[in-house]
């Protein structure tokens, strides 16, 4: 098995490691590798064991292609153990949220397309609203990952997921798990002006 050469250089490390910091509120320097993060990750054995102190080591060596196409970006649960365990008390969630955004901004195709799909469907229905409408937010992110399948023409695949939502919708609704009306949230005036703040801070 082949593994690639990262070459190091100095100042694209800083670089990255500056802006990752910034953008997540997580100092990544104060990372000194215990490893205490990693055995603690209920997901390791999905990420092919990048954990979150390789993930942060592939920051500090200015692996910007590895730190944002990598497993663990795109299959962190944000349970923060891995901050909670943190003798330094580093959130790797906010890091893996700041490099899902980054990677969207480099237009880099998402490693696991439903978790964007379902992820940018949250985010559509939280912002529109001030917060989450179920049959909303499920309606935008099984119509988004029906397109995606029909787009490799598997038919079947639209169809069982189709089938498989409507009867666990269904299950959910018998037992008053479902909610049908529309919620809306006051200020939501706030958080449309928060969203387009990021958007032109990002655009700088």
């Amino acid at each position: 098995m082949t593994v690639p050469v990262h070459e190091y250089d100095p100042q694209e490390a800083r670089s990255l490691i500056e802006e990752v910091s910034e953008r997540s509120g997580q100092n990544l320097l104060a990372c000194y590798q215990c490893r205490r993060c990693a055995a603690g990750c209920p997901v390791a054995e999905e990420t092919e064991y990048v954990t979150p102190d390789r993930l942060i080591r592939r920051i500090a060596l200015g692996d910007r292609e590895g730190a944002l196409t990598n497993e663990l970006v795109w299959r962190c649960v944000s349970c923060y153990t891995c901050g909670t365990r943190c003798p330094n008390d580093i959130q790797t969630a906010r890091i893996t949220e700041t490099l899902k955004k980054m990677a969207k901004e480099a237009h880099l195709e998402p490693l696991r397309p439903r978790i964007a799909a379902f992820h940018s469907a949250f985010m559509a229905s939280g912002v529109r609203w001030g917060r989450v409408n179920e049959m909303e937010f499920m309606g935008i992110y099984e119509t988004k990952t029906a397109l995606e399948s029909l787009k490799r023409m598997d038919l079947k695949a639209v169809a069982e997921e189709l089938k498989a939502q409507v009867d666990f919708g269904l299950a959910m609704f018998k037992h008053k798990r479902m909610h049908m009306g529309l919620q809306m949230a006051k200020g939501r005036k706030e958080i449309h002006r928060l969203k387009k703040k990021a958007e032109q801070r990002r655009g700088k």
